[in-house]
């Protein structure tokens, strides 16, 4: 089982070229950032995790600024999006970041991707929450039909361009793994649709339970159970559980970082890679 970071990059924060440095020192496999582009005043969609709205996600950084900073500073850490909210970019742009950030770290990148939770959020985008699925999906294809092909075009409901050129292209071919943020069944559907892995957001016993259904989904899909990547977000410190983790075959366990200064961040990844080393 390979370990990961995860973290919400903000100007108080340990800076993340910094933390990617000793992450990848202290030989972790990944580092992941979510993403906020803002948060509505309103305020009318409740917290998926209850009560007030961490100050993090008000203050998140650009993943893409981020993870291209941390490209410069590292060889072998795995650079990913834990979750981009592609439903609430210009997926033309969006294509042109993935393959550019693939392209400064050297096939590094793993794109996480997601619908999202907050509906006046993606409504100031231009989206509409009962069509964030469809959205979702729409913009994945195309973007594998710009990094894929000389000449890309698509056409949907929901986006319709007729052919365009782009380059660069990404150097993992046929472009970066794509991991689906979700709950089970839906984003593990779209995981074998169009994905490459299924991040079950912050439920490692959920997940564990949901494994058989998962590998009898991907045979009715035709798709390699075996090839469909596993990885707990927000993994739990316990090593109980993380022997579980491994012993079933979840391929990564993704340890969550404060957004704090490096005297309290620094140990923690201490102690998380104590606990990786000794499960294994």
């Amino acid at each position: 089982m390979q370990y990961g970071l995860c973290t919400f990059p903000t100007d108080y924060s340990m800076p993340f070229p910094d933390l990617a440095r000793a992450a990848e020192e202290r030989g972790f496999e990944s580092i992941w950032v979510a993403e906020h582009s803002h948060i509505p005043v309103s305020r009318r969609t409740p917290f998926p995790g209850g009560g007030d709205l961490p100050k993090m996600y008000y203050d998140a950084m650009d993943p893409f600024v981020v993870l291209a900073a941390a490209a410069s500073v590292t060889r072998t850490l795995k650079l990913a999006t834990g979750v981009c909210l592609v439903i609430q970019r210009d997926p033309i742009q969006t294509a042109k970041q993935v393959a550019s950030l693939d392209q400064v770290s050297g096939g590094r990148f793993l794109f996480g991707i997601g619908a999202g939770w907050n509906a006046e959020e993606m409504e100031n985008h231009g989206t509409r929450p009962d069509e964030r699925w469809r959205v979702l999906r729409e913009r994945i294809e195309a973007m594998q039909a710009i990094w894929t092909q000389s000449k890309a075009e698509y056409h949907g409901r929901t986006l319709d361009f007729d052919p365009i050129f782009q380059w660069p292209k990404p150097v993992q071919r046929p472009h970066p793994p794509i991991h689906v943020g979700g709950a089970f069944p839906g984003a593990v559907k779209r995981a074998l649709r169009y994905g490459n892995g299924w991040i079950p957001v912050g439920d490692p016993i959920g997940a564990l339970a949901r494994l058989p259904e998962l590998r009898k989904l991907a045979g009715e899909a035709g798709r390699d159970p075996a090839s469909i990547e596993v990885s707990i977000y927000y993994c739990p410190t316990e090593r109980e559980l993380l022997e579980r983790l491994r012993d079933a075959g979840i391929t990564r366990a993704i340890f969550g970082v404060p957004s704090s200064p490096r005297e309290q961040v620094l140990p923690l990844l201490d102690r998380c890679r104590e606990l990786a080393g000794a499960v294994g």
